[in-house]
């Protein structure tokens, strides 16, 4: 975290934002209307420039006309709307070019001189593109004398790259280090966009602000945690890019790798990024590198549901026929310390499943002295449920009396709804995280160190994966996933 005296000359100084790939989705519906929710809250320094480079050949005007179909005034009044949209726009700036091309960077480096009033003007390079060309680009930028470089000059340069980061440990060390030789350590922001949702942020105060859950949160009081992450659609239109990656490493590996460990670690020493990153980085340690033995894997298939036609996974154009890249994966890991050594971390990841959600459920123990019986039975153990998306929520299952002359008993939500315990629009997690990088705050970005330890626990599988070819498990459109993977939640689970 920066200090405030940090912060307000970051806001008095020039700011460039350039977002290479900006006439792409991720761009034009994510990274653009994020920076128009920051601009419209005035969270931006006054002199801040946006610049768009990529591809496509647009004039600046039908550049500008492709972002406002996206932008929404979520923090304004409807009358001040179309001026603050306006005004933003008349900032938004377009270079085109091709990524190998020597002579489309230095256009690149000729349109910002133009348009920065100052030589020192602080920039964030946005790398909205596909990993397989973050090195030729920051080469680019770097060779085109776009990187303000060296502690001595008094603006700095800021790195965003989009996971994901390589493909397994040796290409991920790779990519790390030749993009050290562009941007250092510091000057680089490896983006996990669910570590800027408003309830992953709220993690650490949910854990640490609350007395109650501390003495609690171990294996002594808690049977099981289950990260999930269920999307209720299949590769539809991304099948090309889905099948070089599979479930694993586009969700698992980093998504509910960071969830975890936000779940799992220590009390941080004070809030305070080096500190939260040491943490994470500790508790990830402590997990043992997972084998194919340790997964059950799965692939969706075509279905018939409510009399809508769904396609398989193998009949998207470009996925190949024979593919065994999976769409499911369940695994169960094991963190080797003493505040969690017995605890199953049952994670679990698929596309095309019957709804759509990311949770994180803590089951605590069941108690078989319980004084009281639901049917005869032990009433079922407590669950703190923390609901991701959609809908964000937390809520707390307790036991409780029925009224009446009766003593009846029945499970009951605590329920905490964020949309009406708190007035006013969540932020967007782009929002957050673009903040979090114009303030120099790394505590929601991943660590080289991190980097590597999460790359250490799925490597050995995933190569294993890759040897042997394992056909996964079919499973149909729409439903709760394969049969294999729901044996396994209900073999760690006593509810």
């Amino acid at each position: 975290m920066t200090n405030s005296s940090d912060r307000a000359s970051d806001k008095e100084k020039a700011l460039t934002v350039v977002v290479i790939g900006a006439s792409g989705d991720l761009a034009r519906k994510k990274i653009f209307p994020a920076l128009f929710s920051l601009y419209s809250q005035d969270l931006l320094p006054a002199k801040t420039n946006f610049v768009g480079f990529s591809r496509s050949d647009l004039s600046p005007e039908e550049f500008r006309e492709k972002l406002r179909e996206h932008l929404a005034c979520r923090y304004l009044p409807r009358e001040l709307c179309g001026e603050k949209m306006g005004s933003f726009l008349s900032l938004c700036h377009y270079v085109p070019g091709q990524y190998d091309s020597a002579d489309a960077f230095l256009d690149l480096y000729q349109a910002m001189r133009g348009i920065e009033d100052e030589d020192q003007a602080n920039r964030i390079f946005y790398m909205a593109i596909p990993p397989s060309l973050f090195l030729d680009v920051s080469r680019a930028l770097g060779a085109s004398g776009l990187v303000s470089c060296g502690d001595h000059l008094q603006a700095w340069s800021r790195a965003v790259i989009e996971k994901p980061f390589g493909h397994d440990r040796a290409s991920s060390d790779e990519l790390v280090a030749q993009m050290a030789q562009i941007f250092t350590e510091s000057e680089t922001y490896r983006i996990d966009h669910y570590l800027g949702k408003e309830v992953i942020q709220n993690l650490i105060v949910l854990r640490f602000a609350n007395q109650i859950f501390e003495p609690l949160w171990n294996r002594s009081y808690i049977e099981s945690v289950w990260i999930s992450f269920d999307e209720d659609f299949g590769a539809e239109g991304r099948g090309g890019y889905f099948d070089r990656y599979g479930i694993v490493r586009d969700v698992m590996q980093n998504h509910l790798t960071q969830i975890l460990a936000l779940v799992a670690m220590e009390r941080p020493r004070r809030l305070d990024a080096i500190e939260i990153l040491n943490e994470k980085v500790k508790v990830l340690r402590a997990v043992a590198p997972l084998k194919m033995e340790d997964f059950v894997l799965g692939q969706y298939v075509g279905s018939d549901r409510g009399g809508v036609r769904r396609p398989g996974y193998l009949d998207e154009e470009s996925v190949p026929s024979d593919s065994t890249t999976p769409t499911y994966a369940a695994t169960v890991i094991r963190v080797d310390n003493d505040r969690w050594r017995g605890v199953p971390f049952i994670v679990t990841a698929g596309k095309a499943l019957e709804r759509r959600a990311t949770e994180i459920r803590v089951l605590f123990r069941r108690s078989e002295e319980n004084l009281f019986k639901i049917d005869g039975e032990t009433p079922p153990p407590n669950e703190l449920v923390i609901r991701v998306q959609p809908d964000e929520a937390i809520y707390f299952r307790t036991i409780n009396k029925v009224p009446g002359l009766r003593m009846r008993l029945a499970e009951c939500d605590l329920n905490l709804r964020y949309a009406q315990a708190f007035s006013g629009p969540v932020p967007e997690a782009y929002e957050s995280l673009i903040l979090d990088v114009i303030r120099g705050d790394k505590s929601l970005f991943i660590r080289k160190d991190e980097l590597e330890t999460a790359w250490d626990i799925f490597t050995p599988a995933l190569h294993e994966a890759a040897r042997g070819a394992r056909k996964p498990e079919p499973y149909e459109y729409g439903s709760e996933g394969p049969e294999g993977a729901l044996e396994l939640i209900r073999k760690f689970r006593s509810v």
